[in-house]
């Protein structure tokens, strides 16, 4: 195949679907508006977008990450113990989860948060077809405490809860990045955004889009995922409702 036909195959634009049920993927560092602890107004826009997806229909499931407080591979690095450092990790997505829980809620939309580890005074054990018939009542699922056990990223938690739960994609929300590029932006002003690309070009051309364990999990079971930037008014809305936005992963 030439160049000039994989190029075309990488940035054909596919028919963007209506989602019916859809896992958003959200980093910690967002909600830390670039600092440590929760910053409120970043997160009551977040809900504030999220907010008419839901209205319009479409289930919602959420992943958040910890990053605004802990990262237990950089715990790791000051010398802690893996496995503590990752559950510390989790317990700073759980606050997280109550965060958007109640800003959420604020909003008008139900929410529950459903923890990988047992906290019952804040959330829900996890449990699958609980969560499924959350959304399907116009719930939103709010998934905390990652995998529950050390070593587990929460991308690889989205590929995970998003094909558990049924999900028809995972949208990913990129800080400072709007979709995947050939190359990495900040470093070459030649880069080429793609508007769609598969699991197998993704693969070939070495791009960084999730973290490997994740990127497996869709790949295998041909979850699309969707790479936007969380930058510019309205962009988790739209992602949410199915619009052309970042960049298609997908199995063709």
């Amino acid at each position: 195949m030439s160049d000039t036909d994989a190029s075309e195959r990488v940035n054909a634009s596919p028919a963007i679907p209506r989602y019916d049920r859809v896992l958003l993927k959200l980093s910690g560092e967002v909600f830390g508006g670039g600092s440590v602890g929760v910053d409120p107004d970043v997160v009551r826009g977040i809900a504030r977008q999220i907010a008419p997806a839901v209205r319009s229909g479409i289930q919602v499931a959420v992943v958040v990450g910890g990053g605004n407080f802990f990262r237990g591979a950089e715990l790791q690095q000051k010398g802690m113990d893996r496995a503590r450092a990752d559950y510390i990790g989790m317990l700073g997505t759980v606050m997280n989860c109550l965060a958007l829980q109640d800003f959420l809620e604020k909003e008008g939309i139900d929410t529950r948060v459903q923890s990988a580890i047992e906290m019952t005074q804040v959330a829900e054990p996890y449990v699958p077809r609980r969560a499924i018939r959350h959304m399907e009542k116009g719930r939103v699922v709010i998934f905390g405490a990652g995998a529950g056990m050390p070593y587990f990223s929460t991308d690889t938690v989205s590929a995970q809860r998003a094909l558990e739960t049924k999900c028809d994609a995972v949208l990913v929300a990129k800080n400072g990045v709007d979709g995947v590029y050939s190359d990495d932006p900040r470093k070459n002003p030649d880069a080429v955004k793609l508007d769609v690309v598969t699991h197998a070009d993704a693969l070939a051309r070495g791009l960084k889009i999730v973290d490997a364990a994740a990127f497996s999990l869709c790949m295998d079971n041909k979850l699309p995922m969707v790479v936007f930037g969380m930058e510019g008014e309205g962009n988790i809305t739209r992602a949410l409702q199915g619009e052309k936005i970042g960049t298609v992963v997908s199995a063709s």
